[in-house]
């Protein structure tokens, strides 16, 4: 559980996360230049999450550059980084069928990884926009042969200037219902993204914090990680929202602007 007594004076490490918290359709939210350029200037270890498995680092701080804020490549941890990170420790070989887009081939091919439709030791779902019915149906065929289902995230839909999208979890889905294999899923609520996240700046959960937008992913998952929550309301989630959980956050705040006086 996380400790009541703990402020953001007691921070030493920050993790937040990205769409709802310092981005709104590839615009800067309030506070979230100053904050960002606050723990650069003062060295503060943080890293910037998205559940999104799309982006390499390079192109995702490239996509943050334009929203004007400066997130060096090494201040970003995505789904697909912690699947990496994940199966880079498991057992067996190092092989894997997968669907996804750059971010999730790159950070795999980090982790050591041969990308194959052979015998794989894994099969691995992450965000695309080019499903295809030939990915799909290998995917669960090899499933079925014995490959372990590993998926980068569980959203189900995700944001466009048009409506919402099928995304990750929507797909997991449709494999699922195919094979009656549940997927083991790395990214957000799973606290394992934020555990691999922590290993990365070498953060413990007793002096790091969440920021998030989402009860029901970010909030939640910092809860059982150890940290301490705060949230935003910026995003998805309102006050009448927070009252539908049997959880609560450390604090809850309008946006990032309110925790510059506090840190």
């Amino acid at each position: 559980m996380t400790d009541i007594t703990r402020s953001p004076h007691d921070i030493e490490c920050w993790l937040t996360d990205m769409d709802g918290v310092l981005v709104h359709e590839d615009h800067a939210l309030p506070g979230a230049v100053e904050l960002i350029d606050s723990w650069l200037a003062t060295s503060r270890r943080f890293l910037v999450l998205t559940n999104n498995s799309t982006w390499t680092p390079r192109d995702l701080a490239a996509r943050l550059e334009r929203a004007g804020l400066h997130v060096p490549e090494e201040n970003l941890w995505t789904s697909a980084m912690a699947t990496a990170a994940f199966l880079g420790g498991q057992p067996g070989k190092k092989t894997a069928f997968v669907i996804g887009e750059a971010g999730l081939t790159s950070a795999l091919h980090d982790a050591g990884f041969i990308l194959t439709d052979v015998d794989p030791d894994y099969v691995v779902l992450g965000e695309t926009r080019n499903y295809s019915f030939e990915a799909i149906t290998r995917a669960i065929r090899l499933v079925l042969a014995g490959a372990r289902y590993i998926v980068t995230n569980p959203d189900a839909t995700g944001p466009s200037v048009d409506g919402v999208l099928p995304a990750t979890g929507a797909v997991a889905a449709m494999i699922t219902a195919a094979t009656k294999r549940k997927p083991y899923v790395v990214g957000k609520p799973n606290p394992m993204m934020f555990r691999s996240a922590m290993n990365r700046i070498a953060a413990h959960s007793e002096s790091t914090a969440m920021i998030g937008d989402r009860m029901d992913t970010d909030i939640v998952a910092g809860m059982e990680a150890g940290l301490h929550t705060v949230l935003v309301l910026s995003g998805l989630t309102t006050i009448a929202d927070v009252e539908t959980y049997p959880f609560r956050p450390d604090q809850v705040i309008s946006s990032v602007a309110e925790l510059l006086d506090q840190l």
